[in-house]
């Protein structure tokens, strides 16, 4: 293994100066962990600062919101506060009392009378069964005839408006299929299932098809 000789000194002479060390090169991904040191000091500095900026008063941001706006149904029925019920639905039928009479646009008048209570015999439809039996009159004002088949009679009754079977016995045959002329008045015995115990009684009548139904209610003794 060979060695630099070193030349001789001279007597006399000055000794020869040193070399230089050599420059050492910075390395990179130093710089780049000095500089995101940095970038985080100023990040801590600057939210110190808002903080602290908050707390002397100013303008703190606002969160972020999102909205959403739904908009409403134009049928949906409006509720009230405190979470009520929604109203029901009119229905639009007049409602009257069991002895009231009604008179319609097309001037046929409707009135119910003579209620009385029974029970079917064993033979009626249904047999064996308690019923509220009265008169329907119609009173044809107009200048026209009315089909009398074409009457509409529906029965309820009780608080839960349990709907009330007709009956159909002796006597109680339905609705003739007459013509009512114009100026006359057809009377119809009429009879609805209505239980001992109940006294409350709906009767729902139209004179035809054409007619809005009229309701009729009260309470049979």
């Amino acid at each position: 293994m060979s060695h630099e000789s070193t030349p001789p000194l001279m007597p006399g002479l000055p000794p020869p100066p040193l070399p230089e060390p050599p420059v050492r090169k910075k390395n990179p991904s130093n710089a780049v962990v000095m500089g995101s040191a940095a970038a985080v000091v100023v990040a801590v500095v600057a939210t110190g600062i808002a903080v602290s900026g908050s707390r002397d008063g100013a303008a703190r941001p606002g969160p972020t919101v999102t909205v959403t706006e739904v908009a409403p149904a134009d049928d949906a029925p409006a509720v009230a506060d405190g979470g009520t019920e929604p109203v029901a639905e009119e229905s639009g039928d007049d409602v009257h009392g069991l002895s009231e009479p009604v008179s319609y646009e097309n001037d046929v008048e409707v009135s119910l009378s003579k209620f009385s209570r029974g029970t079917s015999s064993d033979y009626a439809s249904p047999g064996n069964t308690p019923y509220a039996k009265f008169t329907i009159k119609i009173v044809n004002g107009s200048d026209a005839s009315v089909n009398a088949d074409e009457l509409s009679v529906n029965c309820a009754y009780g608080d839960e408006g349990k709907e009330g079977d007709a009956i159909f016995d002796e006597g109680l045959d339905g609705l003739p299929e007459t013509r009512i002329l114009a100026g006359r008045s057809l009377s119809v015995v009429w009879a609805c299932e209505l239980p001992e115990d109940q006294k409350y009684l709906q009767v729902e009548v139209a004179p035809d098809y054409e007619s809005e139904t009229a309701v009729f209610t009260g309470h049979v003794k």
